[in-house]
């Protein structure tokens, strides 16, 4: 696929996006910025924040595992294996991981972040245990349950806790429910600093939560939106705390035993500082105290059906001197607690991985996506250019690569590769390596993004200048406001083998090349958006927008609908397209439709064209109610019938034996 003309290559990147955002596909808008907390009861959260709040996000943040690899376990012997590793890991816990030996700890070491897979990460019969120096873990919608012993209600004879750490910082600790374990629920002891304890339930036990054990008065902790049900005391218990607050918490059916000391809701004890707002205390004995020692501020609670103390004084501190928060309405907190609080079947389910804040390469993040992926992982670039190439595995199913800028043009995936470079074994390097990206794997998605080969076919002879910007064999792939920026073989979307069938899908994109710039076997539709056709400084044959080899026994190649092609060429000297037969293969036989698409005047009369001896009339071409200057029906236009183009739409060329339908799921 070449054609010995060569062409000045005077446009620049910048005129190149320029033309492309005054073509009717319009900017995407910010995609970094993390939600809001809800304002009310009737707020719901679409997604939830992934990046620590409160004291953890403080000296230098929370960020778990980070920069490591993603791995999913559901098996005690691969929880104990990755939990412990020294090297960073994202590990999600799919379905209920049962310990053993009963109670037994599961060393957690630095630079972890453990989660729940959706609402199904469960520990059963067993503790996650930070030792002295962990630091930098997250650890989120799990549900740790079931190591109470009968008869043991003090939890003396047994230290069996859902989560202890001894003087470990940087903890954030997110949507777990904690449940009927021994001894405490959660242990945070020793001098631990820069902790968060947010959105979790704790219930059905005695002691829920202390914070201290030491003489130290060191600990800073945040603890917001938390939901106490069915639990006796330390909710929590916080021993000389630096500063404790508390915020927007619920403590509701308090075990009512008739102890009149040791059933209580929060305590500040020692020399500690603690600050509590807008919380909402319920059936509670007790909800607030302090030690004479101690300081705390009460501001903006509500308390129904209460008894015993509620002690406030001092000044503590000022929360907002040292982070930013949000605070609802304590009047709302029931409602906005008893729904959020815990495992969430949305968290977890998709692991999101961010360049270059915690990878400095697209590649690298895409390295920490494991072979056999079962959730989507996305990809967040910053604006910027990564000069590159991005290989996507056939065994690296679910990734999505997402620019963060305002406009797609922000961010720019660039290689300069042409097919035919040599490779150090003295061979070239192809359509694969030619790519800047390629994606082999399955359900991958892009959008806010411009990926582009900037070889230079003007500057060099070589006998092989196809430079591929983007490279897919995968099936079910999805392209959103996305740029291709190239010349000749820019987009080509592919099968593993010719019989094979794959499907991509690309809306409002813009793709711009010269010789069969958008090619392939994929079942491919482009619609609602901006093809340009670039001169090669010919008057009479300029190149080619499509070279599909589609499958014989495939009825749906390339559907080009409702976008616009432009082009500088002059005047009857773009081609619509021709029939690629790789190596003379006859079973791939070309189908394109171009409906109801706006064509510039540099189209041809005669628009499709034959290649390597293939007569395109061989081929199935075809238009659909085009328009525009380079739409005049000749004898050499095909046009399809009504009754034909009924089933030749968007959803015809995309369901499947799936019924994969992701023209109605874009933004």
């Amino acid at each position: 696929m070449h054609l010995s003309n060569k062409r000045t290559r005077a446009r620049t990147l910048a005129t190149a996006f320029a033309l492309a955002a005054a073509c009717l596909v319009p900017a995407a808008p910010s995609a970094g910025a993390a939600p809001q907390p809800p304002a009310g009861p009737a707020a719901a959260h679409d997604t939830w924040p992934d990046t620590a709040h409160g004291f953890a996000s403080l000296a230098g943040g929370t960020t778990g595992g980070s920069g490591g690899k993603v791995v999913t376990v559901s098996t005690q012997a691969d929880l104990v294996k990755y939990a412990a590793a020294p090297e960073p890991y994202v590990i999600r816990v799919a379905g209920a991981v049962t310990v053993e030996p009963f109670g037994h700890d599961i060393d957690v070491t630095s630079d972890k972040t453990i989660i729940g897979v959706g609402d199904t990460g469960e520990i059963v019969h067993g503790e996650l245990h930070l030792n002295p120096g962990t630091h930098n873990v997250i650890i989120r919608n799990l549900t740790i349950r079931d190591s109470y012993v009968e008869g043991d209600w003090d939890g003396k004879t047994t230290d069996f806790d859902a989560i202890q750490m001894d003087t470990a910082d940087h903890v954030w600790i997110d949507h777990n429910r904690l449940t009927h374990m021994g001894d405490g629920l959660l242990d945070i002891r020793k001098d631990s600093e820069y902790i968060t304890v947010s959105h979790n339930l704790f219930d059905n036990h005695n002691k829920a939560f202390g914070i201290g054990w030491t003489e130290n008065v060191k600990t800073q902790i945040t603890i917001d939106h938390n939901w106490f049900r069915g639990t006796k005391q330390r909710n929590p218990s916080a021993d000389n705390c630096a500063y404790a607050h508390l915020y927007n918490n619920y403590l509701s059916a308090q075990v009512a035993d008739g102890d009149p000391v040791w059933t209580y809701g929060n305590w500040a004890r020692g020399a500690t500082k603690m600050v509590i707002e807008n919380s909402y205390y319920r059936d509670v004995q007790h909800p607030y105290q302090a030690d004479a020692t101690a300081e705390l501020l009460q501001r903006g609670s509500i308390l129904r059906n209460t008894t015993g103390r509620t002690d406030a004084w001092g000044d503590a501190f000022d929360p907002r001197a040292l982070y930013p928060y949000h605070l609802d309405r304590a009047a709302d907190v029931p409602k906005l607690v008893t729904r959020d609080s815990g495992p969430q079947n949305d968290i977890g389910t998709e692991t999101v991985l961010r360049v270059p804040e915690q990878y400095a390469t697209v590649q690298a993040a895409v390295d920490a996506v494991p072979a056999g992926n079962d959730g989507r992982i996305t990809v967040r670039i910053a604006p910027g250019t990564y000069r590159e190439h991005v290989r996507i595995g056939k065994d690296q199913p679910y990734v999505s690569l997402v620019g963060t800028g305002k406009r797609r043009s922000d961010t720019l995936v660039v290689f300069d590769t042409p097919s035919g470079e040599l490779k150090p074994d003295g061979t070239t390097q192809g359509s694969w390596g030619s790519a800047t990206v390629v994606v082999e794997g399955h359900d991958f998605s892009a959008r806010d993004l411009t990926f582009s080969n900037d070889f230079d076919e003007a500057s060099v002879e070589l006998n092989g200048e196809q430079a591929l910007a983007v490279k897919t064999t995968g099936d079910r792939l999805t392209f959103e406001n996305t740029a291709f920026l190239g010349n000749q073989d820019t987009l080509m979307t592919d099968t593993p083998v010719l019989t094979q069938q794959a499907r991509v899908y690309l809306r409002d994109v813009y793709v711009e090349g010269d010789v069969d710039f958008i090619y392939g076997r994929a079942t491919t539709v482009i619609e609602h958006s901006v093809i340009r056709a670039l001169s090669r400084g010919s008057a009479t044959n300029n190149g080619y927008v499509t070279a599909a080899s589609t499958w014989k026994e495939n009825p749906y190649g390339f559907l080009i609908t409702r976008s616009t092609i432009i082009s500088d060429a002059p005047a009857d000297s773009f081609h619509l397209g021709r029939p690629w037969h790789p190596s003379g293969n006859p079973d791939a036989v070309g189908q394109v439709l171009i409906r109801e698409t706006r064509l510039p005047s540099a189209v041809k009369a005669t628009p499709w064209s034959e290649m390597s001896g293939f007569p395109w009339q061989e081929a199935r071409f075809s238009e659909y109610r085009t328009y525009g200057p380079g739409a005049a029906v000749t004898a050499d236009r095909p046009q399809m019938t009504a009754a034909d183009a009924a089933h030749h739409q968007v959803a015809d060329y995309l369901r499947g034996e799936d019924g994969w339908a992701p023209q109605g799921a874009h933004r």
